[in-house]
């Protein structure tokens, strides 16, 4: 494909990417106000965010599965059309249970679009020419992380729209990339017979999701070491293994384990897990931190992060240009896990009096080292596996990236809870203040505090903040040691479709558009059926087709 080509073939894919980072960047800085006026507590809003990334993270391994055996522009606009139903459902909400089930309709959705996206760009890409697209969507990631919190901001703070619109807004975007990816996007079909491991897809998904549940109550409605905890863990534990037993015996297997035999996939997933734990679990209580310890508004709170931002548009860009250009990857992985721990370290330093100069650069540290490591994890293992594997090592690295980051955003809230109410109880007890004062449980809204309670709360949630990047930075640093041991190979010059072609895959693709014609592929459909199906490589695989158009001397589409 021509880079026009491929840029157009991308368009829809930006738009979905966007839409999907949208929906959470535009609601990160409404969360206090949205919590605020539905009368919640500190634990739902931690639900709010924790219930999207359970259901992206329970449901990317299916997603990826789906894309190995499906069309996956199909399913592409599936993803797409979930999230509008949850976008809906959410702008509509009038208590936190239906906005926690509405962020679970967008998880699903968001699941499709992050193992999707990155699975197509695989298949049109070479990895070798990948670096220099994967940064046209760093910028997309950038500019939608930024434009969320100060659309977000300029919502909630807007008295004749409010936190809803920050829902809505996300839908025009959305029905936009549908048409966008069936106008631009032209994928084969792979035709062949479908089996879908249903049972290990339901137990992974129940494994995973009674782990998050624990993660998540656990230190809040009942202590770590407890009789609960024993029943939650012990029963995640037995589904999972149920599920390792059955994934090992399906002829289509969710998870294929036998790609963990592959170093690269192995490391990259442990890097990606680790990742997500620092990243997702470190910054996503940010915008809290701006509005309650610092007193600021929605729309500052969204001006406040773009250093963050800027960090990592800057580094995903230039180091995708680099490895383009010289093939050579691995020293970003290990600088930007370098520096990505250093970030986190500075801002383990934070409290309700740090200065914003001072928490610009601590921000920008984390952005550069997370631009150059989170999206090239994903390089060296597409590049790493079999054509027929991508899609199953792609939503492996993001399934274990969303598993990190929930997991971590589950214990790390609960330690944010724990950390504001005992800050909380010592300031009011040292003031000679009832401890009703600073709103009980529930996240207050500091406009309507008096001085000295908002200057208590303020240096609580500073206090606290500070502490989770500070349980953050281990994990970070672990990071580092698993992309040490990752062998750098030459990245491939061929995309995943001509890959696929050369490995001789159990069927040929069917074609979408008109331009391909050539020799019936095994299982292909009945006479009259109206599809065609595309041609087999026949050199790649060995053999000559006859009367065809598709032997050694004839051109390939």
């Amino acid at each position: 494909m021509t880079n026009r080509q491929i840029l157009q073939a991308m368009s829809g894919l930006m738009a979905g990417m966007f839409v999907a980072i949208l929906a959470g960047t535009v609601v990160a800085n409404a969360l206090p106000r949205i919590i605020a006026d539905l009368g919640a507590s500190q634990s739902s809003y931690t639900w709010v965010v924790t219930s999207e990334l359970l259901a992206m993270t329970a449901t990317v391994p299916l997603w990826g599965k789906l894309a190995d055996l499906f069309n996956q522009k199909l399913l592409l606009q599936l993803s797409l059309g979930l999230f509008v139903v949850g976008s809906l459902v959410a702008g509509f909400s009038q208590d936190v249970v239906t906005l926690i089930i509405s962020r679970v309709l967008q998880g699903i959705g968001g699941g499709g679009l992050t193992a999707l996206a990155q699975v197509v760009m695989a298949a049109i890409i070479p990895p070798r020419r990948l670096g220099k697209y994967a940064g046209i969507f760093g910028a997309v990631f950038a500019v939608g992380t930024v434009a969320g919190p100060l659309v977000g901001g300029v919502l909630v703070d807007t008295s004749w729209l409010g936190w809803r619109w920050c829902f809505f807004i996300g839908v025009p975007f959305a029905l936009a990339g549908i048409v966008l990816l069936q106008r631009t996007l032209k994928l084969p079909t792979i035709r062949r017979e479908v089996r879908i491991d249903w049972l290990g897809a339901f137990l992974i998904v129940a494994g995973v999701c009674d782990l998050l549940i624990w993660t998540s109550l656990a230190g809040d409605k009942f202590d770590w070491a407890s009789t609960e905890t024993g029943l939650l863990v012990g029963l995640g534990v037995v589904l999972l293994g149920l599920a390792v037993w059955v994934e090992t015996r399906a002829k289509e297997p969710i998870i294929p384990l036998g790609i963990f035999r592959n170093r690269t996939v192995t490391l990259t997933t442990v890097a990606s897990f680790l990742v997500g734990i620092a990243m997702f679990a470190g910054t996503v209580f940010l915008s809290q931190y701006f509005q309650v310890s610092l007193g600021k508004s929605p729309t500052v709170a969204g001006l406040m992060s773009l250093p963050m931002i800027f960090g990592l548009l800057v580094s995903s860009t230039v180091a995708g240009q680099i490895i383009s250009a010289t093939g050579k990857w691995k020293i970003y992985l290990v600088a930007g896990a370098i520096v990505m721990t250093a970030g986190l370290g500075m801002l383990s330093t934070i409290g309700s009096d740090t200065h914003f100069g001072l928490l610009s650069v601590y921000m920008g540290v984390m952005g550069l080292g997370v631009g150059m490591l989170m999206q090239n994890l994903v390089l060296a293992a597409q590049n790493d596996v079999d054509a027929h594997e991508l899609g199953a090592a792609t939503s492996v690295l993001s399934f274990f990236r969303s598993l990190g980051g929930t997991i971590g955003t589950s214990v790390l809230g609960a330690v944010l809870a724990n950390r504001v109410s005992t800050e909380l109880t010592k300031g009011f007890k040292d003031a000679g203040i009832p401890a009703g004062e600073g709103g009980g449980g529930s996240v207050p809204d500091m406009t309507k505090l008096p001085p000295q309670v908002k200057e208590i709360v303020e240096h609580a949630y500073g206090v606290a903040t500070g502490d989770l990047f500070l349980v953050a930075t281990p994990f970070a640093f672990l990071a580092i040691i698993a992309v040490v041991f990752i062998k750098e190979k030459p990245l491939k010059t061929t995309s995943g479709m001509e890959r696929l072609a050369a490995e001789g895959g159990p069927a040929a693709p069917e074609a979408e558009g008109p331009d391909s014609a050539g020799t019936a592929a095994e299982g292909s459909a009945s006479a009259g059926s109206g599809e065609i199906p595309a041609p087999r490589d026949a050199v790649a695989l060995g053999k000559e087709t006859s009367g065809s158009g598709t032997g050694p001397g004839a051109p390939r589409d």
